[in-house]
């Protein structure tokens, strides 16, 4: 099991994974290592069958202030290709949650900045504290708006004109803004959002672990379908999938008998 510098891995309730960023003195701005233990941590994970869902919050006060100041300073001297080298892992550092098998709930505990906006994006669900604040602030320290999949998930939640406008502008979205245009499902008090976070993720771990793989998937590969006919196909692909587990003829067992099903991923 990995021991991580800058994240703390526990189990709070069967099931559950929490990651915490932790590096609050810095409000948990990312580091090079950090990018790296992302990678480990995913693998860690969906390695692990006990583990149904993965929360990630930030410690202290804030959730994710993006890259740290001292690790983007060194980025003017690198070559060109150097810095694409490395732009390359920390795009796929943080695209890797989405691609994990396991959900991913964001618990947006206060600022998420940058790549820490694009982190929360990253999660198959955010939910915020009233005082989370998002923005993509790569506009202010002279880069493109979009950066590790920001420019790819913030028109799919928002709708492309709230997207361009928030792109470009880089100015912060408040939670309940946040709330009222679809970026978070759910804002809470500070005190209450690893609860929320913890009673989201239940409801996903008490069902089949393949079936929540396959809805993960079929929702991100049919957000870009290219017709009704492909996505259906992709649906009817899953469904075949699923009916050959063990876990369906527990689900169906479990219906008739009047108790809960058991479910083993299997």
């Amino acid at each position: 099991m990995t021991q991580f510098r800058t994240l703390e891995l526990s189990h709070p309730r069967p099931g559950i994974a929490l990651a915490t960023l932790n590096r609050p003195e810095r409000l948990n701005a990312i580091t090079f290592e950090m990018f790296d233990e992302f990678g480990e941590l995913q693998g860690q994970i969906d390695g692990d069958p006990e583990t149904r869902v993965l929360v990630i919050t930030g410690g202290g006060r804030g959730f994710c202030a993006g890259l740290d100041l001292d690790c983007a300073a060194q980025l003017p001297d690198m070559t060109a290709t150097e810095m694409m080298r490395e732009q390359q892992k920390w795009g796929a550092a943080v695209a890797g949650f989405r691609h994990m098998s396991t959900p991913v709930i964001a618990a947006v505990n206060g600022p998420a900045a940058g790549a820490g906006m694009g982190l929360a994006l990253a999660a198959d669900i955010r939910i915020a504290t009233e005082s989370a604040r998002f923005n993509a602030a790569f506009v202010k320290v002279g880069l493109s708006g979009g950066d590790v999949g920001t420019s790819w998930a913030l028109p799919r939640l928002v709708g492309l004109a709230r997207a361009t406008e928030i792109l470009l502008t880089g100015r912060f979205v408040t939670a309940h803004e946040a709330l009222q245009i679809g970026l978070v499902t759910d804002v809470t008090s500070s005190e209450s959002l690893l609860d929320k976070a913890y009673e989201i993720a239940e409801m996903i771990a008490s069902n089949s672990p393949f079936g929540m793989t396959l809805t993960k998937q079929v929702i991100q590969q049919n957000v870009d379908a290219p017709s009704l006919d492909a996505a259906i196909a992709v649906e009817n692909r899953n469904q075949v999938l699923a009916t050959r587990t063990s876990d369906m003829r527990e689900a169906l067992t479990a219906f008739r008998e009047k108790r809960r099903p058991v479910f083993t991923g299997r």
